[in-house]
Parts: structure tokens; sequence; C-alpha cells
């Protein structure tokens, strides 16, 4: 072989090797960007969080994943519990009410860090039962201050060593970052949208298109579903005697003690005025019965106070439909209506017979 040909040898086996390597940085490029195109276009909090962790991890192939977030006034745990969210599906993401909490490592982090696993720095942030070599902590910056971290944790000492590159990963906290603040608000603005001021429970309008699913449900698996109206007794008086700000205090304590009552799985409404529903799923009229004598107790237990001169015993009327499943093919908005009609009716029965009682609508 020729000089020459040992040099055009050489160099077709180095732009061999650039062409390969060419195809492995795109090949990462592009499964980079459908990560972060995953995390854009996660449709809630729970499921972007569920991306970060275990989507992360098994898309990296790493031991361990977690997601500190600062929470401190719980205001992303509450919009978590209200949605639903199963708490096993977060079991990695981890809350604190301040970061100055964590270890210095943590707490003072400005960019990613690199480095081998520690249990005095890291036990707190990766409480994996995989033993841990190596961890990248990513901080998760808004606006200039911390408001968590995304920690990786790998079994290989030499995946997250201080001599690696960290823009990847910087780039990556920086989109995370983004994507929560984003989620975040998208969950206020829809808990805003549905949810009433006054009480904090759902409105009518989320009522209705729960109900729905509900009734979807509850067909498809062959389950009765009920519902609860509620009427404060002689609401009209308490407003007329003490004015509408004692009437809100009376509607917001009534709906707190009709909440420690039910289950999480129960979906609570403002219906309107000083009615208050109550869809109960995977439960029959008897069981609605005793679950609505439990509420017309509870609220009727202790006087409600609303000034330190004034309080006022408060009962409740209530109304107990259910739907029980049946053939045909009737539409689940129809099925809904007729629902709240004999809820309505059960109440007016309430009502009309003496008030502080519960009824099941009159026989036909």
């Amino acid at each position: 072989m020729t000089r020459e040909a040992d040099e055009n040898h050489r160099l077709r086996e180095q732009m061999a090797a650039l062409t390969r390597e060419a195809a492995n940085n795109e090949a990462i490029l592009r499964r980079s960007q459908q990560r972060e195109l995953a995390l854009m276009h996660a449709e809630t909090l729970a499921d972007l969080l569920v991306g970060l962790t275990r989507g992360l991890g098994d898309s990296f192939g790493l031991s361990d994943v977690t997601v500190v977030l600062c929470d401190p006034q719980h205001e992303v745990r509450h919009l978590l519990a209200n949605s639903g969210a199963l708490s096993s599906e977060l079991d990695s993401v981890i809350f604190v009410d301040s970061m100055a909490g964590l270890t210095p490592t943590v707490a003072n982090l400005r960019k990613t860090w690199l480095g081998p696993y520690s249990a005095a720095d890291h036990q707190l942030i990766l409480p994996s039962e995989t033993k841990l070599a190596s961890v990248a902590i990513l901080p998760l910056m808004r606006h200039g201050r911390l408001v968590g971290s995304m920690n990786f944790g790998s079994a290989d000492p030499e995946r997250f060593t201080r001599d690696l590159s960290t823009d990847f990963l910087n780039h990556l906290a920086a989109v995370a970052a983004f994507c929560l603040e984003n989620a975040v608000n998208r969950e206020k603005l829809v808990r805003a949208g549905l949810t009433d001021v006054l009480t904090g429970w759902y409105n009518r309008r989320y009522l209705q298109s729960r109900m729905r699913e509900e009734i979807i449900l509850a067909r498809r698996y062959n389950q009765t579903l009920v519902c609860l109206l509620l009427d404060i007794d002689s609401f009209k008086d308490i407003n007329d005697s003490h004015g509408h700000i004692a009437g809100d205090t009376v509607l917001r304590e009534v709906a707190h003690r009709v909440k420690g009552q039910i289950r999480g799985s129960d979906v609570p409404a403002r219906f309107g005025g000083d009615e208050l529903a109550v869809l109960l799923p995977h439960t029959d009229e008897a069981a609605g019965v005793r679950m609505a004598e439990r509420i017309r107790k509870a609220v009727s237990s202790t006087p409600i106070s609303l000034d330190p001169r004034n309080a006022v015993t408060v009962t409740v009327s209530v109304g107990v439909a259910e739907d029980k499943p049946r053939r045909g093919r009737e539409e689940p908005d129809l099925i809904g209506e007729a629902l709240l009609q004999e809820a309505d009716a059960a109440l007016y029965r309430s009502k009309s017979e003496g008030r502080d009682r519960v009824r099941t609508p009159p026989p036909e």
C-alpha cells in the first residue's frame, strides 16, 4: 500500500468516525428534544411531575430520580390534592417549606452539581433503596430564585463526575423550571374557573361536568351514584338579622363541616345561594341516607360563632337521590338532570315536612 493510499484510508476512517459521532449526537439531540416536548405537553401538574421523575429516570436509565419543590404555603400540595392526583404516583416528589432546611450543597445551589454520592449530603433528597455512587443535582430557578431541584442518582460512580460538561443538564433544568411554573399557573386558572370563592368548593359548572363523567363510569361498571342536595334552614333570617357577612360566615362553616364528613372520592359543589350538592360515587340510597344523617348532625352539633358576642345554631335539610343502572342509551346529561331533579324533589319534601331532616324523593 502506497503512502497516498495509507493517507486516503486514514481519512476515510476519520470521516466514518466523524459521521458516526454526528449521527450519535443527532440521536441524542432528537431524544433530548422529545423529552423536552413531552414535559411541555404534559396535560396536568401531576403528569408533569411524573414525567420529571419516573419519565426521566426511565429515559436516562437512572437508579433514582427525585424532585424537591419548595412549597412554603402548601399551595402546590393543595392543587395536587384537589386535582385527585394519587400520592403513589408522586412518591418521588419531596415537598419542603424552605430550601434552607436542606444541606448547604442544595440550599446554596445555583448551577448543576455533579459528584460522588454522600449519605450525609444527599440522603434527604435521594432517599433511594438502591446503592447510589454518583449524583447530579440540578437547581430549578425562576426569576433568580431557587424553587427546588431535580436530583439524579446512579449506581455507576463514573456516571456523574465533576469533569463532565453540565450544559445539557443546565438546559434541562431551565426547561423543567419553566414547565413547572406554567403547570402550577394553569392549575390555578382551572381551579379558579371551577371553584366557588366563598366556600372553596367546586361550582355548579364543574358539578355538571363531573356528574356526566361519574354517570358514564357508573353505567360502564354497573354501579350506583347518589346525589345529595343540602339547604341551610332559615338562611334568609340569618342574613336579615345579622347581615350578609354573617351569612357568608355560616355558609363557609357549614361547607367546612360537611367536607369533614364526606370521603375524598366524593364531589362537593356549591349549587347556588345557600344550596350545596355532594356527589357520592359507588354509593346506594341507603348509604347516601346514612351519610346525609351524619352531615345533618355534624352541622347542628355546635353553634357557629358570628362574632365575639353572637352565635347561631344552624340546621340543614337534605334531599337524597340515587341513580340506578338502567338499560337503554339515554344521554348522560339527561340522566344528570333527572338525578338533580329527584334530589331537588327530595329536598323540597324535607323542607315541607319541617326542615332539619333527610328525605328521599316522594314515591311515584
